[in-house]
């Protein structure tokens, strides 16, 4: 089970996140809604350097324009990114030609019944999903410490069965177990789940996640 912990800020909680057997860590640049967690491209970069080769570094973005997308992978010096807008595909389609070899993820705000089709006009221009919650609200897309209808999201991950599909939204290490054996994702995605009462990441509550999401008897494809 792949896990990616999303919202990390700061050098010692990427270590910390890759010394637990995180997949992935999640390092927001390039804001558009409410979130405490960005950080500058440079200090992204900074980070990502710090991690072994076994863990990848995804870039999450706000950000719709290919342009700036493109300037802050390039600043950040990270090879994915997660698209956290409502960039348009053909946008999304021109990506691989600016940055060969880039790795995009794109997310799946998951609402109602309607959102089942949303990642079809994406389907061939990324490398996979990431189902999430927003709170409109407060104006988040993503981080909101909400989780949303598992049934919506089962269903989105059975129409596409070729494209690796993460699922996040208010997960927890009390019911990632739980999300893994009915959504059956290729893999998680944790921010709030993971913080500590300063808002940073807590070493404990990372090491739980990633435990009990990779103890699920679900592989993904």
């Amino acid at each position: 089970m792949y896990v990616k912990i999303c919202g990390i800020r700061r050098h010692e909680d990427a270590l910390i996140a890759a010394e637990l057997g995180a997949d992935a860590i999640g390092l927001l640049v390039g804001q558009g809604h409410n979130s405490p967690d960005f950080i500058s491209a440079a200090v992204a970069r900074e980070i990502s350097r710090t991690l072994p080769p076994s863990v990848e570094a995804v870039l999450v973005t706000h950000i719709p324009e290919v342009d700036e997308i493109e300037r802050l992978l390039l600043q950040s010096g990270i090879k994915a990114v997660q698209l956290h807008s409502e960039i348009a595909p053909g946008s999304v389609e021109r990506l691989p030609s600016r940055l060969p070899g880039v790795k995009i993820f794109k997310s799946v705000h998951v609402i109602s019944a309607d959102s089942v089709a949303y990642p079809e006009a994406f389907r061939k221009v990324v490398d996979g999903f990431v189902l999430d919650t927003i709170n409109v609200a407060t104006d988040q897309v993503g981080g909101t410490g909400k989780t949303h209808d598992w049934s919506i999201s089962q269903k989105i991950i059975t129409r596409y069965p070729e494209i690796p599909i993460i699922l996040a939204g208010g997960l927890t290490s009390e019911n990632v177990r739980s999300a893994i054996e009915y959504v059956h994702p290729f893999g998680v995605d944790v921010n709030s789940g993971t913080k500590g009462s300063d808002g940073f990441k807590d070493a404990r509550k990372m090491r739980e996640f990633i435990l009990e999401a990779k103890r699920s008897d679900a592989t993904g494809r």
